[in-house]
């Protein structure tokens, strides 16, 4: 159970590290620029209230700066958390934006199945693709999602929960039992999938309690952090006594008594 459990934190942390990796920086040149808003709120620097089963009505406006027309083919609205992408929209919408022209669309988004898919506050963004599926342009947000704690977000929240309760376990256990490894190295790397793990559980909790959105700026220092703590405590327990030698029995020697 224990072996079972740090591999699959370890996977975890595997997909986490590779998703947040830094995305190659788009140029500033880019002639493209988008504003949106959601039922005629801005949504850049704002949190957008999302309800399930309310539609809402999503406006673009795209600003062609250069010299060459743009052909917008759909619009996609997603939320991700952790490097997955829990709820996505899309919306296929073809228009040109010529040079030095502005181009606004509006359209209605029915959100009904997203009571199931996500819950608490998430980074979201608004995404324009051309005919190739290639990201045009986009803007970012935070939604509060109204949804339900047993949507894929909240799941995936009590599976790392339960997880990490276990990882937790088999290690103090071990502790309990003088069971864990002697070398200090490997005690510590056998408590890191705990601390990883817990990190995990408070970036999801913060995030479905609505205090804090689970954004690479917040998520990666307090899963870095509770991944540290793991190892220090791992390094620090005490070395795992020695089996006890039971002491060799000392046998009499037989005498035999001679009489004369």
């Amino acid at each position: 159970m224990g072996r079972l459990t740090s591999v699959a934190v370890a996977l975890a942390a595997g997909v986490f590290l590779v998703g947040t990796a830094p995305a190659a920086a788009q140029g500033s040149d880019d002639p493209l620029t988008l504003t949106a808003t959601l039922d005629g709120q801005d949504i850049a620097g704002h949190t957008m209230v999302i309800t399930p089963r309310r539609p809402v009505q999503l406006s673009v406006t795209v600003t062609n700066n250069g010299a060459a027309p743009a052909h917008v083919r759909g619009i996609r609205l997603s939320g991700t958390a952790l490097a997955l992408t829990f709820f996505a929209y899309d919306t296929t919408l073809p228009f040109d934006v010529g040079p030095h022209t502005r181009v606004t669309r509006t359209f209605g988004l029915d959100l009904a199945d997203l009571d199931g898919q996500a819950i608490g506050l998430l980074p979201a963004s608004v995404q324009l693709f051309d005919v190739d599926r290639d990201e045009l342009v986009a803007v970012d947000t935070v939604t509060d999602v109204r949804g339900s704690i047993l949507s894929v977000y909240g799941v995936f929240g009590i599976a790392v929960l339960l997880l990490t309760i276990a990882a937790w376990a088999t290690c103090l256990l071990a502790l309990a039992r003088h069971r864990l490894p002697a070398n200090r190295w490997r005690r510590a790397l056998r408590f890191m999938p705990a601390g990883f793990g817990a990190g995990l559980v408070a970036v999801v909790t913060l995030s479905v309690l609505r205090m804090i959105p689970p954004e690479p700026t917040v998520e990666i220092p307090i899963i870095a952090g509770t991944t540290a703590i793991g190892l220090l405590l791992g390094y620090l327990t005490p070395h795992p006594l020695p089996p006890a030698v039971e002491p060799e029995t000392t046998r009499m020697p037989l005498t035999r008594e001679v009489t004369g």
